[in-house]
């Protein structure tokens, strides 16, 4: 809220509430699941939430129709694979698809995340937090949150997908 009303100085230059103020979605997509997290820009704490899988892309995007229902979202964000050199990820021009078609669909604003090695470090961190072995769902909800909380720690950095 830059230049708000009633806004105090450091209001004014906290970069969360200079982008999206409140609850946000995140996403690791994947052909086959897709990773679900929530996160509030108050706290900046992301959470890892569900995922989604199936098929039919019909089913995923009603899937997450009713989780927009239930959390009021004002943002999503999407991970954007890269290789770790740097180099474009094959699954990287359909997770851009993908944040186009969620942010077609629902009219609020999607920010694209560097996801690299999130799924790597999830894995990682349920090796060591979990006396049961870790279902592959367990790890695209967890890498969405790592996803997720990348934006919430320096969301300036972060390229806003346009419209």
């Amino acid at each position: 809220m830059i230049g708000a009303p009633g806004a105090s100085p450091s209001q004014a230059r906290d970069p969360v509430s200079a982008s999206v103020s409140g609850t946000l979605l995140g996403f690791d997509f994947g052909e086959r699941r897709i990773g679900v997290a929530v996160g509030e820009t108050s706290t900046r704490i992301a959470s890892p939430l569900t995922t989604i899988a199936g098929v039919a892309n019909a089913g995923k995007f009603d899937a997450i129709e009713r989780l927009v229902r239930e959390w009021q979202p004002c943002a999503f964000v999407v991970g954007r694979p890269q290789h770790a050199d740097g180099s474009r990820h094959a699954v990287a021009l359909r997770a851009v698809k993908f944040a186009r078609r969620i942010a077609g669909r629902h009219g609020i604003p999607v920010f694209m995340v560097d996801e690299t090695l999130t799924s790597s470090a999830a894995e990682a961190t349920l090796r060591e937090t979990r006396t049961r072995s870790s279902r592959s769902g367990d790890v695209d909800a967890l890498a969405a949150a790592l996803i997720l909380q990348s934006y919430l720690d320096d969301p300036v950095v972060h390229e806003r997908l346009a419209s």
